[in-house]
């Protein structure tokens, strides 16, 4: 789809109308400082949230309100009249919407999808509102902690690929003429959310999703804090193992947990995945 790139500058009907349109039939992926976040805001534990408000091991919120009059239903987190329950603690994706962001070439862009400001079919009446530039909104919305939570966990999504690749390069197991591997790397990237959940199983996923560590305030201490402690629980889980079929399960299970934080992050496993099998085919592994 064709989409407008944006400069900090570029002045757009950026004042809400507060309709709860976009409250309705999204999308709204969530990384675990978000979703830790949001149940700060609720006043409930994080699993509780998880498990109540969210779907795929808590990567997306749940949309299964009252649906609007074209039958989209709104956030799990929505109420009519009233508008959002959690807005302090609002994810990423909604304090951007409707603009997207993404990192090309290690720089920040935004945009937004389609050459017509995107608000204007369903909020006409935010022309009549006051414009703002780019950078305006941002700071409004207040993006600056949520845009370092999605670039760290970018980072931590990166370092559990890497481990995937340590356990099928570093180890012996891509030498030794294993062709299982890759092609399970292949699989997870087409998986839907949910075959990848039940891949990681319920204690990994708790680690990915609900590590142990305190709120704060500072998302990129937070993300550094759970890569120490998946870091640690994968050396443990690694350390020993001897047989070609352990390290294909690890390396697997690795992979699978980098692909479903990727998604719970905006990017695509499927692309992700054939990027990292043609690395380490480069590097000498089979499929």
């Amino acid at each position: 789809m064709q989409t407008t790139r944006l400069t900090p500058d570029t002045k757009l009907p950026l004042t809400c109308s507060r309709t709860g349109i976009c409250c309705h039939g999204n999308r709204v992926w969530l990384n675990p400082w978000e979703l830790l976040c949001l149940a700060t805001e609720k006043g409930i534990s994080v699993r509780e949230f998880r498990d109540l408000h969210s779907i795929f091991g808590g990567i997306r919120l749940l949309f299964n309100g009252k649906s609007d009059n074209q039958s989209r239903q709104a956030c799990n987190q929505y109420i009519e009249n009233f508008g959002c329950s959690v807005h302090p603690g609002r994810p990423l994706a909604c304090r951007l919407f409707p603009i997207a962001r993404q990192i090309q070439n290690g720089e920040v862009c935004y945009m937004y999808q389609g050459s017509q400001f995107p608000c204007l079919d369903s909020c006409p009446e935010v022309l009549d509102l006051p414009q703002l530039t780019v950078a305006e909104y941002l700071e409004g919305q207040q993006t600056e902690r949520f845009e370092q939570a999605q670039d760290a966990y970018l980072e931590l999504m990166q370092s559990l690929a890497d481990i995937a690749f340590m356990l099928l390069l570093d180890t012996g197991l891509a030498a030794s003429g294993d062709r299982k591997t890759l092609a399970a790397w292949k699989q997870m990237g087409k998986e839907d959310p949910d075959a990848l959940v039940t891949r990681i199983g319920n204690e990994w996923m708790d680690d990915l999703m609900l590590p142990e560590i305190p709120y704060s305030n500072d998302p990129v201490l937070f993300s550094q804090q759970h890569n120490e402690l998946l870091q640690e629980k994968l050396q443990l889980a690694c350390g020993n193992l001897k047989t070609e079929q352990e390290l294909h399960e690890a390396s697997v299970l690795t992979m699978a947990m980098a692909l479903h934080l990727a998604r719970s992050l905006g990017a695509n496993p499927q692309h992700l995945s054939e990027h990292w099998i043609n690395i380490a085919k480069e590097n000498g592994a089979l499929n």
